[in-house]
């Protein structure tokens, strides 16, 4: 008995020297933000869109990590979510829409085409739950293996009154204002963050920042207020943390940030304009108190810190400016599989293996998080239920010069977001990448458009007639792919059949 004792607390006091070991890991993620939306340039030249904005922290961060140049994720939230903390690509986890309320769609209707039964009710971490991906979350194999999880900010993993709509059922240890809402009511602690007692609205459900209520605070700073007192947490504990600060911001609704409004109501801006300037600095002035948190404590060199987007910058009114020019020089936004929605800003800083102030161009898409943060984590011969689509991109922050122009990667969105009046490009499609060359179906046109997205990032010229032989190849790939994700299609509303395959197109 005596052997057995001291067996099981060698075996404790190894494993906690080994989970103490290991890096802490801050997933810093930001809602809505475009890939210009920052003085930080992710082009090859600096835009007028970067001068617009300040962001000290991100351009500090930029000099201390590695920048990705193409780094991509889903064109809406949830989807990307689901398939960061899955590992899973869109077509494959059928996620391929915002969640809201259990067992219901949020498609907008449209006269031709019926949005697939997609996986409305988002992410399970247990078999058998009805429209829902069943999948083990990357926040779980980090607390396995000793991490101190924190869900701190937007979870939107699942539809409201689903087991996935709470982040303590998918590994966290913590939750900090996650929830089945997508965007919070207001922003502004005085007014409660909108909730009523008298009317329910699930985006007011910002859980666990009560205290916040009544004080003239705003949820960007409150939230990041929360997240050290969690790290203070893990540092008690001497465990490994795991931050995924998941910030609300920069989504509607832009509330006004009284910290940094006032200087660009000054220079001219519309006061929504200026209050969603004002959201990605607070958003940026949310970055830099966490980075100094890290130094404080003596943290920083074992510490990675990991910053990115969900999705394509928003890019409707209240927004200044003509529809789709916000994201300039990228074409479209939020919902568009053009770059404009689903290319990202990002940048990964880890001590002693990226080099500071690097650049990056190789492309990579969200779900490559899942085993990238394994890998960093020294977790090995973990066990999944679903089939990982992400690669891990170790060898690259090992090396910026390793390229691999061979990999595909793929996008479907057979959906609706927002109908017509947002234009063609937010509905019913599907994408794919290889090398330098990027292919879109139209799927209610029947069309095809064709880019050489290095030569031409502003996807001004469809090549599809001038490389028909490149047309048919990546349409072949794509609908290979489609099919062994077991992707789902929209039908005609006419006859109930489904859209033709990117290859059957001619």
């Amino acid at each position: 008995m005596l052997k057995l004792f001291v067996l099981l607390a060698f075996m404790l006091v190894s494993f906690t020297v080994k989970a103490q070991k290991r890096p802490n890991i801050i997933f810093f993620l930001v809602d809505d933000m475009g890939w210009q939306d920052t003085s930080v340039p992710f082009w090859d030249s600096t835009t007028a869109q970067n001068h617009k904005f300040h962001t000290p922290n991100m351009e500090r961060l930029a000099k201390e990590s590695m920048k990705f140049t193409n780094a991509y994720a889903n064109s809406i939230c949830t989807p990307s979510r689901v398939s960061l903390m899955t590992g899973m690509n869109a077509a494959r986890h059928r996620v391929t829409n915002w969640t809201a309320f259990k067992n219901q769609k949020v498609d907008a209707m449209d006269s031709v085409l019926s949005v697939p039964d997609w996986n409305v009710n988002g992410l399970s971490p247990v078999p058998g739950d009805s429209k829902s991906v069943y999948a083990t979350p990357l926040a779980q194999i980090l607390k396995d293996n000793g991490y101190y999880t924190i869900q701190c900010g937007k979870a939107h993993f699942g539809a409201y009154k689903t087991i996935g709509a709470n982040p303590l059922n998918l590994g966290f240890v913590k939750n900090i204002g996650g929830s089945a809402a997508g965007n919070p009511a207001s922003y502004l602690a005085e007014d409660d963050f909108g909730y009523d007692p008298n009317h329910f609205r699930l985006q007011a459900d910002i859980p666990n920042m009560q205290q916040y209520w009544k004080t003239p605070t705003f949820l960007t700073e409150d939230l990041t207020k929360e997240a050290m007192l969690a790290m203070d947490t893990a540092r008690m504990k001497k465990k490994p943390f795991f931050l995924y600060m998941a910030h609300y911001a920069v989504h509607l609704p832009y509330n006004a940030d009284k910290r940094f409004v006032q200087k660009y109501l000054d220079a001219g801006y519309t006061k929504r304009e200026a209050a969603y300037c004002a959201l990605v600095e607070g958003m940026d002035y949310s970055l830099g108190e966490l980075m100094n948190y890290l130094e404080k404590n003596d943290l920083t060199k074992n510490t990675i810190i990991i910053f990115m987007s969900d999705n394509g910058g928003y890019s409707h009114p209240p927004r200044e400016g003509k529809d789709n020019t916000q994201n300039y020089p990228l074409r479209g936004g939020k919902g568009s599989l053009y770059e404009g929605g689903v290319r990202e800003p990002m940048m990964v800083k880890w001590n002693g293996i990226t080099k500071p102030g690097s650049i990056n161009n190789q492309y990579m898409v969200i779900q490559d998080f899942y085993p990238t943060l394994l890998d960093m984590a020294g977790i090995k011969n973990y066990k999944s239920v679903q089939t990982i689509d992400g690669k891990s991109i170790v060898p690259y922050l090992k090396n910026p010069g390793l390229k691999d122009s061979t990999r595909s990667i793929i996008w479907n969105y057979p959906n609706n977001w927002a109908g017509g009046d947002f234009g063609e490009d937010n509905s019913f499609l599907a994408s794919i990448r290889k090398g330098n060359w990027k292919l879109i179906y139209f799927e209610k046109y029947g069309r095809l458009e064709l880019y050489n997205v290095k030569n031409d990032i502003k996807e001004q010229h469809d090549l599809s007639k001038q490389f028909p032989e490149k047309t048919k190849e990546l349409a072949r790939l794509l609908t290979q792919k489609l099919k062994s994700y077991k992707a789902q299609m929209p039908f005609y509303k006419s006859n109930g059949k489904q859209v033709p395959w990117p290859d059957e197109i001619k």
